[in-house]
């Protein structure tokens, strides 16, 4: 996790160095921005406190760096985002994440004459930093848990040629009809008996839609992605994140929904409130929506 964190770390400083000098140049046709928040919610009661309550903590941590260009008819938009939480209660035998997500996305885009539609090409890769467990009781009642989920398992990634329409770095939309999507895991949780029913229960379930005894899964569909950033105050900033995939080769009719919500308000340069909210659904992961929602009073800082 440590060699993980440190690694995304050195990735993250040369791109943002690269990015600031670039920028040191007159005209340079590079914009960027990062942002960095943390989150802490904290609460303490001693044994004699009678209004009910249970100690505990959280915290989550949050990076967004971009990463744009722009010269002639060339646009290329790059971002990285990182999200890392968790929470503890007194009494909880094991820490849980909260939240944990790696995301790089990058957007080619060559104008056709003067107008807001770009061919394009486009890359997505995406993860999470820690381990995911499954919390269970063994037969005595005592907690336990099991690995779920690593690094790069699942690990999506996703590349794609088509149009791109792009009124600016705030509102754009783009659209690929013709989308690669391959999706990793580790053996370890795919790795079944030999027999027969064996690998014919786990394939009816599968893992990420990856089957028995294999360690990835290709996929060819459609792909749209639709960014908004919007002002509706002077202190308040809405951004929209929507993703949807096809998969042309099986289940055409089950589309994947990916669409993230985060609402910035700001008090000053250090303080702000950060609501977040994401629905996702992907049939191969589970059969219904994931709702993920978080607010939280913390420090922001932004460059």
């Amino acid at each position: 996790m440590k060699k993980t964190l440190l690694s995304i770390s050195f990735f993250l400083f040369a791109f943002t160095g690269f990015s600031q000098e670039k920028k040191e140049v007159n005209k340079s046709p590079w914009s960027k921005a990062t942002n960095l928040s943390l989150l802490f919610n904290q609460a303490a009661f001693n044994d004699q406190w009678q209004g009910g309550g249970t100690s505990n903590y959280a915290a989550n941590f949050g990076l967004t760096h971009d990463a744009n260009y722009s010269k002639e008819n060339i646009t290329w938009d790059n971002r990285v985002v990182i999200d890392y939480g968790i929470a503890n209660q007194k009494n909880q035998e094991f820490t849980r994440k909260t939240n944990d997500r790696f995301e790089f996305n990058s957007l080619l885009g060559k104008q056709i004459k003067e107008t807001p539609w770009y061919y394009s090409f486009f890359l997505n890769a995406r993860t999470q930093l820690a381990n995911g467990y499954d919390f269970e009781e063994d037969e005595d009642g005592n907690p336990i848990r099991s690995k779920a989920t690593k690094i790069l398992s699942p690990g999506y990634f996703q590349a794609g040629l088509g149009m791109l329409w792009k009124k600016s770095d705030k509102l754009k939309l783009n659209i690929a009809p013709a989308t690669g999507r391959l999706i990793i895991v580790n053996s370890q949780f795919t790795n079944v008996g030999q027999g027969q029913s064996d690998i014919d229960a786990f394939n009816q379930i599968g893992y990420f839609g990856v089957y028995a005894n294999e360690t990835s899964r290709f996929e060819f569909g459609a792909a749209v992605g639709g960014y908004g950033k919007f002002t509706l105050s002077k202190n308040i900033v809405m951004e929209n994140v929507l993703n949807l995939y096809s998969n042309y080769l099986e289940d055409l009719e089950n589309i994947d929904i990916d669409y993230t919500l985060n609402l910035v308000i700001t008090a000053n340069k250090w303080i702000t409130t950060n609501v977040a909210f994401q629905a996702m659904y992907d049939d191969n992961a589970v059969k219904g929506f994931q709702i993920r929602e978080a607010l939280g009073v913390g420090l922001t800082y932004g460059f």
